[in-house]
């Protein structure tokens, strides 16, 4: 499992590694596994059960979800520290937005490089545990939007806030508190959001790789936008931004089933 990982270590080893903040988790343990369970229940049967014997256990996509922040203090895998984002400069046009799927930025993270350099390697070898357990992971981290937020502020880590009384930041707001809000477990969450977007599973299947980044830029735009008028209300945040994250979770589980299916 390890030979293949450090394959895909030797091709980012040349960019230099910013320290990953420690509340930086992407979705949280719950958003990583809503997101993997919704993907799990639209794989194939024959991906099910290829994915099933790699990972060595039924749902074992869920279970592994969160593998990639957790071996974090390993250092065998202190490669990995960069790869859950791509923090972008503030202010980009639609076009240069796209121009980072294929001309990766040099710095604010390797997300976008890595994602597709597991893919490549899974092409060549599905059978690699490691890069089936990263990949799970980091489509997840693509669609919060706060893992492809501004460079400058580390992608929202520097923007402190109140969350009902308690210190936090804007990328914590959206990896944990507004989904732990909710009071769901996972796979009630899964269900819940399934219900509410199935009629555009369709519309989220069609839409293209520049079409994606290009939405997850704007959707940060907006936050960003919408940070400075906010008057520090919890309830109203998480009212006003609900749908949204709600939204991002269910692509993220639709778009990792699809990318499975192709390769399993």
């Amino acid at each position: 499992m390890k030979n293949r990982l450090f394959v895909l270590a030797a091709a980012v080893s040349a960019v230099c590694m910013l320290l990953l903040p420690a509340e930086a988790l992407a979705w949280g343990q719950k958003g990583h596994r809503i997101v993997a369970q919704i993907a799990y229940d639209h794989l194939s049967p024959v991906a099910r059960c290829r994915i099933n014997k790699v990972l060595g256990a039924r749902e074992g996509a869920v279970y592994v979800a969160n593998w990639a922040d957790e071996l974090k203090s390993d250092t065998i895998y202190k490669e990995s520290g960069d790869w859950h984002y791509q923090d972008l400069n503030p202010g980009m046009t639609d076009e240069e937005v796209i121009a980072t799927l294929t001309n990766y930025p040099a710095e604010g993270g390797n997300l976008f490089r890595v994602k597709d350099s597991l893919i490549a390697e899974l092409r060549k070898d599905r059978h690699s545990e490691a890069n089936l357990r990263f990949i799970i992971h980091f489509m997840g981290d693509r669609f919060c939007p706060m893992h492809t937020a501004h460079l400058d502020d580390l992608g929202g880590n520097k923007v402190k806030m109140k969350w009902y009384g308690q210190n936090t930041n804007l990328h914590s707001v959206w990896d944990a508190k507004i989904i732990d809000s909710q009071g769901y477990s996972y796979t009630e969450y899964a269900r819940y959001l399934e219900n509410k977007y199935r009629k555009e599973r369709r519309a989220i299947m069609q839409l293209t790789e520049e079409e994606i980044v290009v939405q997850n830029y704007r959707l940060c735009d907006s936050i960003y936008a919408y940070q400075e008028t906010w008057n520090g209300n919890a309830y109203h945040y998480v009212y006003h931004w609900k749908d949204s994250m709600e939204r991002q979770l269910y692509i993220a589980g639709i778009r990792l089933a699809m990318l499975l299916n192709e390769l399993y």
